[in-house]
């Protein structure tokens, strides 16, 4: 009897130590699954990085993201105020910013020289100067984008890429139309609300988006199939970058 009931009792662990093992490799299964189907989901433009990532992460990824609300309010607070005063009551830059420097000098000279008779510490006014390394590396990013830009517009001028010819002039079409209706600054803040909440709706219902933005692109190759079969594909092209003169 006491063998029996040791052998139930090291049945029972055996089962159990089974058991849990097996929950453990059916659990260590199901998350590979996930993962897997997961990392077939479709994702707008190829994106395999959170928003937050493609966006630079750090503070500038936090703005956009609304990730502190107060401040990327006061952001976008900020930007309205001033499309409101230079758009809505016609104020001008240079006035403006000639009225904002008389204010400041004005209260700081009033502050240095009153602070004598008041018993209080004169303004502590920091010196802000541009060190030649900030502005060498700004003139050189600026250099690179400016010689990137020139080259793509100069391959789509020789005609080597048709599909890419085709998007900009659409772009530059869009934008020539956007200029008609409005102005830069308006153009620029439109521009500015649209990166501003964009990602932060993306992010939010970045699954529906995203499924939705699978349907447009599969209906999209298909039309640029058929446009590519009857039209594109009849258009002669430039000579091939192999080509050698």
């Amino acid at each position: 009897m006491a063998e029996h009931k040791e052998e139930s009792v090291m049945d029972k662990i055996s089962e159990k130590f089974h058991g849990s093992s097996s929950s453990s490799d059916s659990d260590g299964e199901g998350k590979s699954a996930a993962a897997a189907v997961k990392a077939k989901i479709y994702r707008l433009f190829g994106r395999e990085k959170p928003v937050h990532s493609v966006l630079g992460g750090g503070k500038p990824a936090d703005l956009f993201l609304w990730r502190n609300k107060k401040i990327s309010g006061g952001v976008l607070a900020g930007a309205t105020s001033i499309w409101l005063l230079f758009e809505v009551l016609e104020y001008h830059l240079l006035t403006l910013f000639c009225h904002c420097l008389i204010l400041t000098l004005g209260t700081l000279f009033l502050w240095s020289n009153a602070s004598a008779f008041i018993n209080k510490a004169p303004p502590n006014i920091p010196e802000v100067k541009i060190t030649e390394d900030l502005a060498v590396n700004v003139a050189r990013s600026l250099r690179y984008e400016i010689n990137r830009g020139f080259a793509s517009l100069r391959a789509i001028g020789q005609g080597r890429d048709l599909k890419k010819f085709l998007i900009v002039i659409a772009g530059l079409w869009i934008l020539s139309a956007l200029g008609s209706c409005c102005n830069f600054l308006t153009l620029f803040y439109i521009v500015f609300m649209v990166l501003y909440t964009v990602p932060v709706l993306y992010e939010k219902y970045e699954d529906k988006i995203d499924a939705f933005g699978e349907k447009a692109m599969v209906e999209l190759k298909k039309y640029y199939a058929i446009f590519d079969e009857k039209c594109l594909s009849k258009i002669p092209k430039g000579p091939s970058k192999d080509k050698k003169h």
